[in-house]
């Protein structure tokens, strides 16, 4: 059912100042989430962030009116992910905490034909609790089987549809046979728009220990091919001096009557009875 001017004008009203009051917002897929599961993450993220869905022409319309009233606003670069299923979360607050909520609220689902799968299903190998009288259907499967304790057992881990396939009749009878969901569906982020910068939502997977582990691993790199061109920078320094201090160590070590305060530790450990005769001379 249509919305009435009134209750559109209304959507039109709240739309743009959501635009206008938060900076930051996610466009997630809603594909196969039911309103009582958007609710409940409502109630979740309440005083965190706002929730709304709606037409894509509508949310579209609403967009290109904003930009027109607001020229210049990056939030026209939203127009190319409004693809498919999707809506809106908005918040001011920290958009890691945010992507949590989303993704905790999860629901099983069972398979449906002809429905896309959005991962790999693997059924496990054990009893399945069917009857012998129902092997014939394993075996139009090409799943191997055998008999054991009047039912029929899996003797291999079968992987039975892979991610992107259609999901076909027999595997849906399958799973539920063996009372399985292997699905779970909720909000699936797409895309994050950031004050002005929109980009994918899996650059949040990039975390701050992410960061420090490749600056660590792309200095190493810097100073392994510093050291080896001969050519000195900020990474290669600390290498050159204490491969310097390791070529004066070895020398010192070689001489029985020259030595340094630093050097004093390695002698008395790598020679230690020169280290005594130096002490009993002091």
């Amino acid at each position: 059912m249509p919305l009435s001017k009134e209750r559109k004008a209304e959507y039109f009203e709240k739309m743009k100042e959501l635009l206008t009051d938060y900076k930051r917002f996610f466009v997630v897929s809603i594909d196969n989430v039911g309103s009582n599961q958007i609710q409940q993450t409502r109630q979740a993220l309440r005083g965190e962030a706002e929730i709304l869905m709606g037409k894509n022409t509508m949310m579209r319309k609403i967009i290109k009116e904003y930009c027109e009233e607001n020229p210049g606003s990056p939030v026209e670069g939203v127009l190319d992910v409004l693809v498919g299923n999707v809506g809106f979360v908005f918040t001011n607050g920290d958009l890691g905490y945010v992507r949590e909520q989303l993704e905790s609220n999860v629901r099983p689902a069972p398979a449906r034909v002809n429905g896309i799968a959005p991962i790999d299903v693997i059924v496990p190998k054990g009893p399945t609790g069917c009857d012998p009288g129902q092997t014939a259907f394993f075996q139009t499967l090409q799943i191997a089987t055998k008999i054991a304790k009047g039912q029929i057992e899996m003797t291999n881990d079968t992987h039975l549809i892979s991610a992107g396939d259609k999901v076909t009749a027999s595997q849906v009878a399958l799973l539920q046979k063996l009372d399985i969901n292997p699905f779970t569906y909720g909000m699936v982020l797409k895309t994050v728009y950031d004050d002005g910068n929109i980009f994918d939502a899996k650059v949040l997977d990039i975390t701050d220990e992410v960061l420090a582990a490749k600056f660590s691993e792309a200095l190493s790199v810097i100073a392994s091919l510093s050291l080896a061109i001969g050519y000195p920078t900020q990474a290669s320094v600390p290498h050159s001096i204490a491969n310097a201090f390791k070529a004066i160590l070895a020398v010192t070590i070689g001489l029985e009557s020259y030595s340094f305060p630093e050097a004093d530790p390695y002698r008395a450990i790598l020679c230690p009875a020169a280290a005594a005769e130096a002490e009993a001379e002091e």
